[in-house]
């Protein structure tokens, strides 16, 4: 039985392993279903299904405006963000928030909370870092430095999604700054960890750069606003040693020759609901990324479908490594603690290198 490191690095290394690693992250929902149907009340899950423990450490490149709740009662709270959002969370557990409103409205906005982004050692949680590294590294988990930049980031949670499309394309000098000072925090607050010695595994970033069947943008323009900035963040990971993988959500096939071009080694979570199709991207691209998803996450909740699924789907992906099993985006409240149990069982089956 090898650790997750080991498991996950010989992946990187386009090799085989004991097993594919498994690795997922479920809703907040589906822990408390699993609780309630038998899973202990102070378990990990992945300590109970017997899965990998990939881990990551992010540190604050926020303005740092004040988070506080606004208005709460019983059906909702109203709260902002750091990154000076108005947030609608109707309670329960697994609400997705309403954007109500945005600080950053306009290049000159912009320029006032720049101006509050500044790389002092205190946006760095050093307490979670002394608390957390050492046992992670002893337990053979895999650890990513884990940056907050991009397009997804900052027209989800800084500017809004209808302004910030619109401003890529009569703005992009506003887009350029955005990215810029963002991916700036990030290396130099990483910079200054990896200076007092903190060691990663890999490196990771959420973008999320498509939806059902099309990307946000096209290719000129990501070669034009994004790539240069994945390309710099992706040159980071490799100086300091760390395998690069990227989560984006939605069909970003057009993109995939771009990323592999300028460093790309990870792929995640290849949304088949989307349009992602796992099998033919390891056809194309299964010598250069490592696939870490691609199991449909509307089947998880249909014990048949979903065993028939990764019985179908894992056995080729598996093929001389690069894979890392996960849903196509996370494990949703539909799924029993039964199904997580069948679901872990096939594949450490089907997904065995023995």
């Amino acid at each position: 039985m090898m650790m997750t490191k080991e498991r996950v690095k010989r992946m990187f290394e386009h090799k085989e392993a004991d097993r594919v690693p498994i690795t997922d992250g479920p809703w907040g929902g589906t822990l408390s279903r699993w609780k309630r149907e038998g899973m202990p009340e102070d378990a990990d899950w992945r300590d109970y299904f017997g899965v990998d423990k990939m881990e990551g450490f992010s540190v604050n490149v926020t303005p740092r405006y004040e988070s506080k709740i606004v208005e709460e009662n019983e059906r909702y709270v109203v709260q902002t963000t750091e990154y000076g959002v108005t947030l609608k969370y109707i309670k329960g557990e697994d609400s997705t928030p309403e954007f109500l409103d945005y600080t950053i409205t306009s290049p000159q906005k912009w320029e006032e909370a720049k101006k509050r982004i500044n790389h002092d050692p205190d946006r760095v949680d050093w307490k979670f870092l002394d608390d957390n590294l050492p046992k992670w590294h002893s337990e053979g988990r895999w650890v990513d430095a884990f940056f907050s930049f991009g397009f997804d980031i900052t027209q989800n949670f800084v500017v809004g999604t209808e302004l910030f499309l619109i401003s890529m394309l009569t703005e992009p000098e506003w887009v350029e700054d955005i990215y810029e000072t963002q991916l700036n925090a990030n290396i130099a607050l990483f910079d200054l960890i990896w200076e007092k010695g903190y060691r990663f595994d890999g490196f990771n970033f959420c973008d999320d750069m498509g939806y059902k069947g099309k990307t946000f943008f096209s290719p000129e323009v990501y070669r034009r606003l994004e790539k240069p900035f994945h390309k710099r963040a992706f040159d980071w990971a490799r100086d300091h040693g760390l395998h690069a993988r990227l989560h984006s959500c939605g069909y970003i096939e057009p993109f995939i020759p771009d990323l592999i071009e300028i460093g790309l080694e990870g792929l995640n979570p290849l949304e088949v609901k989307s349009g992602m199709d796992p099998i033919k991207l390891k056809q194309l691209y299964g010598d250069k990324l490592v696939l870490n998803g691609g199991i449909n996450a509307a089947l998880w909740d249909k014990r048949d479908e979903i065993i028939a699924e990764i019985e179908r789907v894992v056995p080729i992906i598996k093929e001389n490594g690069g894979f890392i099993f996960s849903s196509d985006h996370s494990i949703p409240n539909s799924v029993s603690l039964n199904n997580m149990k069948d679901i872990v069982a096939c594949v450490k089956k089907v997904g065995n290198y023995g």
